[in-house]
């Protein structure tokens, strides 16, 4: 029954144009993943602006030159489906949240920082996969289930913030030695050790002056 309700709702998203489901514009992005103490928000409408969820496969518009296929909400459409799961070092979850759905995010999917130089990747979560059955809800691409290429306009944005607060937590993480330290107990004890001498030595000198 649940697997009929599934299939009933994906035709009917699939013959209803997205730009007649949901207008709003994005309101916040939230990316979290490995490295990160805690989530990064992006909140300012000018950067936000770029990033339009109503955008790519399965948008529908009526203006002269609309190209579903074209280079927006974070991916790069224009290149298609990547045929292999690309090698990357890193994934992180990018939470889309708009005014139609305040109290939780309307589209989710998985950023891949690749190694070294190479682009970027997005995923868009598959029929098995957390987050599917939110993401059809608000849009049925026909494409889920498959990597793409990552815009270069998300990349300029969501690259440096990734890199930035993983070195601010890697900072906050080093923390000072201390006799606890298995590291840096040998330090601590001659440190120790040399103010022992110091001390003794004082007290020496002092007995002398005093026979």
């Amino acid at each position: 029954m649940k697997k009929t309700l599934v299939i009933a709702l994906m035709m009917l998203l699939s013959v209803v144009p997205s730009r007649l489901l949901a207008k709003g514009a994005t309101t916040k992005v939230v990316i979290e993943g490995p490295g990160l103490s805690r989530p990064i928000e992006i909140t300012d409408r000018r950067i936000l602006a770029n990033f339009n969820v109503w955008a790519g496969p399965g948008t529908f518009s009526s203006q002269p030159g609309f190209n579903a296929n074209a280079p927006s909400f974070i991916i790069d459409w224009s290149y298609g489906p990547i045929t292999e799961v690309p090698n990357v070092s890193q994934k992180y979850q990018v939470s889309f949240y708009t005014k139609e759905l305040s109290e939780g995010p309307i589209y989710v999917v998985y950023y891949a920082v690749a190694r070294s130089s190479e682009p970027g990747y997005v995923y868009l979560p598959g029929e098995s996969e957390e987050w599917w059955r939110l993401n059809v809800t608000s849009i049925l691409r026909g494409v889920e289930g498959k990597w793409f290429h990552a815009w270069s306009t998300w990349e300029n944005i969501a690259r440096p913030l990734i890199k930035k607060a993983r070195a601010t937590n890697s900072t906050k993480s080093t923390s000072v030695p201390s006799l606890q330290d298995g590291g840096s107990s040998s330090h601590w004890k001659q440190s120790a050790a040399r103010r022992l001498i110091a001390k003794s030595t004082g007290v020496f000198r002092l007995c002398g002056r005093h026979t």
